[in-house]
Parts: C-alpha cells; structure tokens; sequence
C-alpha cells in the first residue's frame, strides 16, 4: 500500500482501522504527508459538515436529477478510496512473486521488478562464499557460482552470460557419487542474458541439500537438452 497516495482518505476519515493505523505510523515521520494533511483537514471539515446538513428527510425519496449531497460525496470517496487500496495490495503481492522461481521442483530468488511508489529498488544479488567460474568453449556461455555452506546444505548464487533465448534452463548440482539435484529452474526470454540486445547478466540464488563438502560441479542445462556449462567446484 502507498501511503503517500492515503493522504486524501485519511483526512476525510475514510481510511478502515488498519490502513489507519499504517498510515499514522507513516505520518509520524513523513513531514510532506504532514503538510498536505494540515492542508486538507479544513477542506475535510467542510465536506462533513455538508454531509450533516444535507441528510434526507424521514420518508423523502431522492429525485433522479438531485445533485449529490456532502454524504453521497463521502460515501463515493470512501468506495474509491476502498477499490485503490486493494489494487495496490495486489500490485504489491504481484511484484513480491516476480522475484519467485518455482519451476522444476526448485526454489530460488531472482531479480523482481523495481518497486511502484517510490521505493527503492533492492540491490542486485551478490557473489559470496567460495567463487568458481568457468566457460564452455562449445556454447559460449560463462557461469559463476558463489557457494556457502549452510545447515541444511549449500546456498548457490549464479552469475550467469551469453545465453541465448528462448530457452528453458535449470541449475543443477551434481554431488561427488554422481546424484543430480535440480537447484532452480527459468525461462531466457529473447534475445537473451548477457548478450548484445540484452548485455545484463543473469544472477539468481537458490539451494541444495547435497552439502558443500559433498559437491562437485554446477551444470546449467537446457531442460530435456544439452549441458549450456559445467562449472567444477
């Protein structure tokens, strides 16, 4: 939710107990929202007060070409104010799983679209832990992987170039006795990652459960095809 764009809502009153309060923490230390609420409050009192004066009479039905009055104002302000905060949590829960790759059985996190309102985009992915590279002189493609041991198995981060799209690809890890885990899975749109027309790297995290002392290479394969690069760890 945007709290910037509650403004309007919070000072008519509109807002429902939740957004109220999420909006109140906002405020607290927001100093342009602060100004724009002191603009408006006097404007919001108005409106209420007409919506006081311009209650019905018991029994007057409402005539067809009647202006609206200070409370039917309201009460289209508060549906408006009501139908924005939803698209704006599904915005929110739709960009949140763009950064979510579940293909083929594996989980890991990439690189999500910036953020709507203003927000920072969060830092790319880096490298960390024990770094191998290599190149594969058939393909062309180059891959870095970053690994760090971990409880329950090993954290993988791939850097990964000149791939060419479409494709449907997978990181594997191939453990020292020949077991073959699939790490994650992706689509390479076209042209690519990493080549002319789209010169950005690929760089996604995932994990396996073969431990990093029982791990002997990371493949990038194209599902149901051939090994892009094999890089020996």
């Amino acid at each position: 939710m945007s709290a910037h764009t509650d403004v309007g809502a919070y000072s008519m009153g509109l807002l429902e107990e939740r957004d109220r309060r999420e909006f109140e923490d906002h405020l607290a230390g927001c100093q342009v929202c602060a100004a724009e609420v002191a603009e408006l409050s006097p404007m919001a009192g108005l409106l209420r007060g007409a919506e006081l004066r311009d209650a019905e009479p018991r029994g007057v039905e409402p005539t067809a070409d009647r202006e609206p009055g200070g409370g039917e104002v309201t009460e289209l302000l508060r549906r408006r104010a009501r139908q924005q905060r939803q698209r704006r949590r599904w915005q929110v829960a739709l960009g949140a799983a763009a950064g979510i790759v579940l293909i083929g059985g594996g989980i890991g996190v990439g690189i999500a679209a910036a953020p709507q309102d203003g927000t920072p985009p969060a830092p790319p992915l880096a490298l960390t832990g024990q770094v191998h590279s290599a190149t594969d002189p058939g393909t062309g493609v180059a891959g870095t992987v970053g690994l760090v041991a971990k409880a329950w198995g090993t954290q993988v981060t791939l850097d990964l170039s000149k791939v060419r799209g479409p494709a449907e690809c997978e990181m594997i890890a191939v453990s020292r006795t020949g077991e073959r885990r699939v790490v994650m899975g992706w689509l390479v749109a076209t042209p690519g990652d990493g080549v002319p027309g789209h010169p950005a790297h690929l760089v996604i995290r995932g994990g396996t459960s073969i431990p990093r002392s029982d791990l002997a290479r990371v493949d990038v394969d194209v599902v149901n095809g051939r090994t892009l690069v094999s890089i020996p760890v």
